[in-house]
């Protein structure tokens, strides 16, 4: 009896074993690493750079917000919607109940603004909100993708043309680095600060407007048949030869 016991507590504790290998292998087999979508630039390397030694992987998992925040080459822009250069000026909860596509200026572009112009930014609360805002347009484009209007959080339209690592914004930003990916945003850094005051209406298109394009009542006012053409005139006249005949003949 004793024997048979060990035997059979032998075999359970085998079976356990095998079932417990067996489950560990399943879930080795289903865990898969998903890596983030390649970025584009010339300026890449760089951020790489900045980010190391986790590199962009770092921010692949993180609100936009908090990736922003990560990039040291983004500090003004990071201050900019987070209160830092206005406390009157916090965006940081609706950029991250995103998604959103955001076209961020780096330092350097911030530095390339008249001194007095990025005081005037500061300190004007409105202004500041409106520039943010025009940096961020819903969605999540990819760089092959993004190209086309996309109505920013602003209201006005950006303008993106290109794609991959050639990429404008509103003819004046060129795209540096593109595509970086964070948890609800594709991140696109700049080497210009976008302005909403040269920006298109949201309702605008690309195209001339139709009151442009079409005149159609110019057209029908040029040609007047009414004036060139006078039937009334000549059935008046065949009216007065047949009249004169009839009393002629009697």
């Amino acid at each position: 009896m004793t024997i048979r016991l060990k035997t059979l507590g032998v075999a359970a504790a085998a079976a356990a074993l095998a079932i417990s290998t067996a489950i560990t292998a399943h879930a080795d087999e289903d865990e898969v690493t998903i890596e983030p979508p390649e970025v584009h630039g010339s300026g890449c390397d760089a951020i790489k750079a900045e980010l190391a030694p986790t590199g962009l992987d770092g921010l692949f998992k993180q609100p936009a917000s908090a990736a922003i925040a990560g990039i040291p080459s983004l500090s003004t822009y990071n201050a900019a919607i987070s209160g830092g250069l206005n406390p009157a000026v916090n965006v940081v909860g609706v950029l991250d109940n995103g998604p959103y596509n955001v076209f961020a200026p780096t330092d350097e572009a911030f530095s390339a603004l008249d001194p007095a112009e990025f005081e005037a930014l500061k300190a004007d609360p409105a202004r500041l909100t409106a520039m943010v805002y025009y940096s961020m347009a819903l969605g999540l484009l990819g760089p092959e993708d993004v190209h086309g209007k996309l109505t920013s959080q602003e209201g006005k339209q950006i303008t993106v043309t290109g794609k991959g690592g050639d990429i404008k914004v509103d003819d004046t930003a060129k795209v540096v680095c593109a595509g970086i990916t964070a948890d609800n945003a594709k991140i696109y850094i700049i080497d210009t600060v976008l302005s909403p005051d040269n920006a298109l209406p949201a309702t605008a298109t690309t195209t001339t407007s139709p009151t442009e394009t079409t005149e159609p009542t110019e057209a029908t006012e040029t040609t007047e048949p009414t004036e060139t053409t006078e039937p009334t005139e000549t059935t008046e006249s065949a009216e007065s030869a047949e009249a004169t005949e009839t009393t002629e003949a009697a």
